[in-house]
């Protein structure tokens, strides 16, 4: 699997692209912002988006959701717990296409595209419905969990107890090697993240 980590927009929001190379499909995580480089890589890649996956629903991290669904075709996938708050135009959520996303996500589910699947962590406490993407030794936080430290919880649906209730339940039982992709900011991995993120 080829990962691609794009910065977009004005926050610098880490926006993945998930390439198997056999199939050529493609996934697409966060498009938050103007999608010409995210097309690019695509048409570069000659992959089929099969999904467009948001970690939560901040503006951030869905501003290029409606563009790159009208380029791809692509199902738009989220938790239902930040679609309704975009449904609801809640400040700092949105925008997304008109009448939400394609498909709502909870926690265990599976995606699949080419020859992986993508399993669905439920990760809320910066936003109600914030979830995190565990796919072949990766996985991808959002604003959950970032390197050496945690998401901010005082926007809308933010929970700090919840947050950090549920890194510990569903991120820290992850192995060691797990890579960690979190929505700004570099990569890191569990295991760094257990013995030196201060916040846990």
């Amino acid at each position: 699997m080829i990962i691609k980590r794009m910065m977009a927009g004005v926050y610098a929001a880490n926006c993945y692209i998930l390439f198997d190379e056999e199939t050529k499909e493609a996934v697409v995580l966060d498009p938050g912002g103007d999608i010409d480089d995210v097309c690019k890589a695509l048409n570069q890649l000659e992959a089929k988006v099969k999904y467009i996956i948001l970690t939560h629903g901040h503006f951030d991290h869905t501003t290029g959701v409606d563009g790159l669904k009208a380029e791809t075709g692509a199902t738009v996938a989220m938790a239902k717990e930040d679609n309704d708050m975009i449904l609801n135009n809640i400040m700092y959520y949105g925008p997304l296409i008109e009448g939400g996303a394609d498909l709502l996500l909870k926690h265990g589910d599976i995606l699949k595209f080419g020859n992986y699947k993508i399993e669905v962590l439920a990760t809320p406490g910066h936003t109600p419905g914030g979830i995190s993407l565990l796919v072949d030794g990766n996985v991808f936080t959002g604003d959950t969990l970032f390197k050496g430290s945690v998401g901010r919880s005082d926007l809308a649906g933010g929970d700090h107890n919840e947050l950090i209730t549920s890194i510990k339940n569903n991120l820290m039982p992850l192995s060691d090697s797990v890579a960690v992709h979190p929505g700004h900011g570099p990569s890191s991995t569990i295991g760094q993240e257990r013995m030196e993120n201060p916040f846990l």
